[in-house]
């Protein structure tokens, strides 16, 4: 049967009915972490649009809605901004009713397993997907000049990081580590059960990084990760239809925010000016009033001439927020 959701978002629906979403992502092909989102949403068959962004800084469109923020993908919903895969999780498994997806919901266990596999793992991952197969799939998209610019970007964001950087060295030996554990860990179809929570699409996207989009040898090894791997691959990608930036970007401008309840009114910071940028690596910082403060997101208010008045969420975990 169809029930209402919240805020008049959508419809909540059973396993393979259509959940109809307001979501846009801006995203790119090979970006791991929208790899992540993709799968999610393809797990809750939502409805959603593709707005395709480029791979590295300036991204006009996304520097008028979510400020300085960087990290892609960044999630819309009319005029409200969320930025980074928690926020962006929370509000995938409020819309499709899977509570699982959003890791404060979930076990400390959980969410220990999710902080590894997203740093030390990712990075090893990422150095570890390098290849010829990976370069052709990147040329797709940038030219042989863009693709220097974009390493020099990837290099930048890894000194000016706040956290140890994997030496390329170490690497594969952390890689190989992690699939030793996953097999073991996999006694059941996903990595805490029968059914997936958010930590499984937080393992999954280093690895595909590494197994089907660098095409390396890594995961062949490992049945039972393969078998993982597959049966995530196997959801899709959901409802998609494509959109242009633009057409986001009009979507914020003919859109207000949605309303902001007491309880996220009650932070001593609440009506200052802040900013909030990303503890760990690309730390660009993104200014706002901040009106909104829950337990695990701020949410801030930026006017810009091209949206008028958006909303960014920031999860709390791994942002810093400073007042001005």
């Amino acid at each position: 049967m169809l029930v209402p959701a919240y805020s008049g978002l959508g419809l909540l629906v059973n396993r393979g009915i259509v959940f109809v979403s307001d979501l846009i992502l801006h995203h790119y092909a090979l970006s791991p972490f929208s790899e992540k989102v993709r799968a999610m949403l393809g797990y809750t068959n939502l409805t959603w649009q593709s707005a395709i962004t480029r791979e590295m800084p300036p991204r006009p469109v996304l520097a008028s809605l979510a400020g300085g923020y960087r990290k892609i993908p960044v999630a819309q919903s009319g005029a409200d901004i969320f930025c980074d895969t928690a926020t962006i999780s929370t509000e995938i498994a409020i819309r499709a009713g899977k509570p699982e997806l959003a890791r404060q919901n979930c076990s400390e266990e959980v969410n220990q397993f999710i902080a590894y596999v997203e740093l030390e793992v990712f990075f090893a991952s990422v150095l570890s997907s390098a290849s010829w197969a990976l370069n052709k799939k990147v040329l797709q998209t940038l030219s042989i000049i863009d693709l220097f610019k974009f390493f020099a970007d990837r290099i930048r964001m890894g000194r000016t990081a706040s956290i140890p950087m994997v030496k390329p060295g170490d690497a594969p030996g952390i890689l190989k580590q992690h699939l030793k554990d996953m097999e073991f860990r996999l006694q059941h179809d996903f990595l805490f059960g029968d059914e997936p929570n958010v930590a499984d699409f937080a393992a999954y996207h280093s690895l595909w990084m590494v197994r089907d989009a660098g095409e390396k040898k890594f995961v062949r090894p490992y049945p039972k990760v393969n078998a993982w791997m597959d049966r995530i691959k196997a959801f899709g990608e959901g409802q998609r239809t494509e959109i242009t930036p633009e057409q986001a970007l009009s979507i914020a401008k003919n859109s207000e925010p949605r309303e902001i309840t007491e309880e996220e009114k009650q932070d001593e910071l609440i009506g200052a000016r802040v900013s909030i940028s990303p503890a760990d690596y690309a730390q660009d910082e993104t200014l706002g009033e901040l009106v909104g403060s829950s337990a695990n997101r701020w949410i801030i208010a930026r006017d810009d001439p091209k949206v008028g008045r958006v909303h960014v969420h920031f999860p709390k975990q791994g942002f810093s927020i400073v007042g001005q």
